[in-house]
């Protein structure tokens, strides 16, 4: 069961001391703004999915890390959908009523142990990984389930539909968005993991 009650601030603040940084040296690390890493501290604003990778990024710190770093995984080597680690339902910046724009990541297994991130990915209509494009060291891959995906890479953006899928260097800043009236749901694989 998913604890509703995690504390997002807390979390940074105590990883960010333990990493022996100040916010601006995160801020600086990660390439965001200092005030937004008080703001997410001291939790006057829930980061969005892309803006607390980003911030993660500078701590050399994976999402699943940030929110399970307790939780054992399952050794597999199959898995039924509840095994699957949630790592976005503590981040959502929506009520529980309000799906619109919310993204769901749920990963298969231990991906630091096999060196591979496998997920399972909901975007809600309206989701978007922010202007803001993603950049880390990974290859990553993805096929296209349900809805319609528009993926930017670099300079390159193209809407992807069922059956179509991606595969890129990471590095390259990159973007995703549904561009569906409904769901779009994807399985992506990223190596190394980055979440």
């Amino acid at each position: 069961m998913t604890d509703t009650h995690f504390d997002i601030g807390a979390r940074l603040l105590a990883m960010r001391k333990a990493a022996g940084l100040s916010q601006r040296q995160l801020a600086s690390q990660a390439g965001v703004p200092h005030a937004q890493i008080s703001i997410i501290e001291q939790n006057k604003s829930s980061p969005s999915v892309s803006s607390l990778r980003k911030i993660l990024s500078g701590l050399s710190v994976t999402m699943a890390d940030f929110f399970e770093s307790e939780r054992a995984h399952p050794e597999g080597p199959f898995f039924g959908p509840d095994d699957l680690q949630d790592l976005t339902s503590r981040l959502s910046s929506t009520s529980a009523t309000e799906a619109s724009g919310r993204m769901t990541l749920r990963q298969i297994g231990d991906a630091h142990k096999h060196n591979l991130q496998m997920l399972h990915e909901v975007y809600e209509k309206g989701a978007d990984t922010g202007e803001t494009r993603l950049e880390h060291f990974s290859n990553e891959g993805g096929f296209v389930l349900q809805g319609a995906l528009e993926v930017t890479v670099g300079d390159q953006s193209r809407v992807l539909m069922p059956g179509e899928s991606y595969l890129f260097d990471s590095r390259i800043p990159h973007r995703f968005r549904n561009v569906h009236d409904g769901q779009t749901i994807v399985v992506s694989a990223c190596t190394p993991p980055y979440l």
